[in-house]
C-alpha cells in the first residue's frame, strides 16, 4: 500500500518540473505556495515535511533558493478561496495542494500559475482537468481514486463481517470529492444488499489553528 508520504513524494517530479527549467538562474528564489484543506497537526506536518526534504534533495533549499508559503483550511471549505487568493497575490511560482477542495479553490483564483495536486478523487469528474491523459489547463498531479474503491472497501468489510447488513458512512457535505465517494459507496452497498446510512457532517468552524510552518 502506498503511504500518504510516498504519495506526496510522488508529486515532486510534477512540482519541480516548472522550476527546473530555469533552475540555474543566478539568485532566483522560487516561491512555493502550499494550500492544505486540513489542519497543521503533527501527522500533516510530517506529510509536508517529506515534500520539503525531497525538494532539498533536488537542490531546492529553503532560505537559499526556495521559500514555502503554507496556508491551512482547517477543514473549512469557505476559507480556501481566500487563502488561495493570498498565495496568488503573493506571486508564488507554483501552488501545491492537498485535498480536492483546496485544488478547486486554487483553480477558481488562477488559470496561469501551475497547480499540482497531491491527493483527491477523479479530477475529470470534479472539473479540474479535461482528461487524465491530456489534462490541459494549469492543473496536474495525482489522484487517489478513492471514490472508485468504494465497492472494494465494502467487499473487504463483508469478508470480515459476513453478516453485515447496515453500514453508516460519514462524509463532509462541504467537499465535492466526499460527495462523490459516498455516492459510489451507496451504489456498491445496493449491489451487496447492504443498507447504507449516509451521515453528512461539517467541521466545527470554531476549530481553527494558526498558519504555521516548522
Amino acid at each position: 500500500m502506498i503511504t500518504r508520504r510516498a504519495r506526496l513524494a510522488g508529486v515532486i517530479a510534477f512540482s519541480a518540473a516548472p522550476l527546473a527549467a530555469e533552475a540555474q538562474q543566478a539568485g532566483r528564489i522560487w516561491r512555493i505556495g502550499l494550500l492544505d484543506y486540513g489542519s497543521p497537526d503533527s501527522a500533516r506536518l510530517a506529510w509536508w515535511m517529506a515534500f520539503q526534504v525531497r525538494l532539498r534533495e533536488l537542490g531546492y533549499v529553503e532560505g537559499q533558493n526556495v521559500v514555502f508559503q503554507p496556508r491551512w483550511g482547517n477543514g473549512q471549505v469557505s476559507r480556501l478561496e481566500g487563502l488561495a487568493l493570498e498565495l496568488v497575490t503573493a506571486k508564488v511560482d507554483i501552488l501545491v495542494t492537498a485535498g480536492n477542495p483546496a485544488t478547486l479553490a486554487a483553480k477558481q483564483v488562477t488559470s496561469s500559475i501551475p497547480i499540482v495536486t497531491a491527493t483527491g478523487p477523479d479530477p475529470v469528474e470534479l472539473g479540474l482537468v479535461a482528461s487524465l491523459g491530456r489534462p490541459g489547463g494549469n492543473v496536474t498531479g495525482m489522484t487517489s481514486i478513492s471514490s472508485e474503491l468504494s465497492a472494494k472497501r465494502l467487499g473487504l468489510l463483508k469478508e470480515l463481517i459476513p453478516h453485515v447488513s447496515r453500514v453508516a458512512a460519514l462524509w463532509d457535505r462541504a467537499a465535492r470529492g466526499s460527495a462523490l465517494a459516498v455516492r459510489d459507496t451507496e451504489v456498491a452497498a445496493r449491489s451487496m444488499g447492504i443498507a447504507l446510512q449516509s451521515v453528512p457532517v461539517r467541521p466545527d468552524p470554531r476549530a481553527t489553528m494558526p498558519h504555521s510552518w516548522p
